[in-house]
């Protein structure tokens, strides 16, 4: 997620839907989407081809890679897809490029950038479209440069949504991050928060994080960072605002106060800086995993903020990390929870994360029983809007990444009556 927008956007209350973004409405326009904004490697990704940032579809080598396209037409209609590419040198390539179900094979020649012929498509229904390029022929090593898809049509009358602004390729690639927002049913000194969060089968892509216990300054969830490795991560922001950790004075560093058992700590940066805390653990999907929170001041100006995790395999609860934050007096604030991807070249997967049980303790246990939904940057400036949460038969929802065409219009409410028992947690007895 970007971190710092989300605080932004807290601090902004309620967001309207859409903004105009990049939905033009010019009758008769050509709209030239940037594969370096919108493109994915979908098939083959063993190979050399890949997205870059400023010239699209690049080391294009094998006729089992392929790459997509994402932009999404605001109505239905008859639509016009051509290329723009350049071969090497003064080679010679076949591209097959596919859509709703029409292929056409174009013609890619020469070192300068032109347009290639146009394949004809009927769009049924408002939403997504994904265009697939692959490799037929070359005379060189590689097939082609693609740097943009060029679409007009009827379909595109009423503008197109995908990432126009270099600025966003990088955020839009990875897909927009979405929160829910827990109404804490306390105005009390909040020093626990409780979670309970599941990843159904399927949905644990690599590069996934599915935060549960966020709050105003930090962060605590699980995360896929590869294959073979999944990581339960804990992070506190240092008050000083930076993305490079080095530039921290040392009164405004996070200390760390204790660490749980194969836990890693340090420093992070690029997204806010503080400091960071993590223990590889393979979690499943499938199976409900226990989050608590701590968060009291500590008396001197400075707020001591700790993580437990509940390792089924063992029954009991482990320590992760506690960090002191200087300058800072607060307990709890901003009961939150969120999903991002953290791979751009993984956001054309789609990921979905179930959240249940919330608590929140002020000297007793109190339950959360509504939520509201929000969403990051790239979603307000109409980059990219595949993301979505509601509620489930056992609490909350949040989905993004997979360019599906639902919508839940950002500030939606959603209520859930927790009818479950407190959580029974001997404090003094916690590692």
């Amino acid at each position: 997620m970007k971190r710092k927008n989300f605080i932004q956007y807290l601090s902004m209350g309620a967001l309207s839907c859409l903004s105009i973004g990049s939905i033009a409405q010019t009758a008769g326009q050509t709209y030239a989407v940037p594969l370096a904004g919108n493109a994915f490697i979908t098939a083959g990704q063993a190979g050399a081809a890949e997205i870059s940032g400023h010239n699209g579809l690049v080391k294009w080598s094998s006729d089992k890679e392929v790459a997509s396209v994402y932009f999404r037409a605001q109505k239905a209609g008859k639509l016009l897809l051509k290329l723009k590419a350049k071969s090497e040198g003064n080679g010679k390539s076949k591209i097959e490029i596919s859509a709703w179900g029409k292929k056409a094979i174009v013609d890619v020649e020469g070192a300068e950038i032109s347009e290639t012929a146009p394949l004809l498509i009927d769009v049924k229904t408002p939403g997504y479209v994904q265009v697939n390029l692959k490799g037929i022929s070359k005379s060189g090593s590689n097939f082609a440069n693609v740097t943009d898809l060029l679409v007009s049509g009827d379909a595109a009358s009423d503008g197109l949504i995908y990432s126009n602004n270099s600025e966003y390729y990088y955020w839009s690639r990875r897909g927009p991050s979405c929160h829910l927002n827990f109404t804490v049913p306390t105005e009390g000194n909040v020093s626990y928060y409780y979670n309970e969060v599941t990843v159904p089968k399927g949905e644990d892509k690599v590069g996934s994080y599915f935060m549960a216990n966020g709050f105003g300054e930090g962060y605590f969830g699980i995360q896929v960072n590869s294959e073979t490795e999944r990581r339960i991560l804990f992070s506190v922001w240092s008050p000083f605002h930076t993305d490079d950790p080095k530039s921290i004075p040392d009164e405004q560093k996070i200390h760390l106060l204790k660490k749980g058992k194969d836990v890693q700590t340090g420093e992070f940066g690029n997204e806010g800086s503080g400091g960071q805390s993590y223990r590889k653990y393979f979690w499943k999907a499938g199976v409900t995993y226990k989050f608590l929170l701590k968060g009291v001041p500590d008396g001197k100006g400075n707020t001591d903020y700790t993580a437990w995790f509940f390792v089924p395999e063992e029954n009991a609860w482990n320590v992760i990390a506690s960090f002191k934050r200087p300058q800072t007096n607060t307990y709890l604030k901003r009961f939150h929870s969120f999903l991002e991807n953290f791979m751009p070249q993984q956001g054309y997967l789609g990921r979905q994360v179930e959240f249940g049980n919330q608590w929140v303790y002020d000297g007793q246990w109190k339950a959360v029983q509504s939520a509201s939904f929000s969403v990051d940057n790239t979603y307000r400036a109409n980059q990219r809007i595949d993301a979505i949460g509601g509620t489930t038969k056992n609490g909350y929802f949040l989905r993004n990444g997979g360019f599906f065409n639902e919508i839940v219009k950002p500030g939606s409410k959603f209520e859930f009556i927790n009818k479950n028992r407190a959580p029974k947690i001997d404090f003094d007895k916690l590692p």
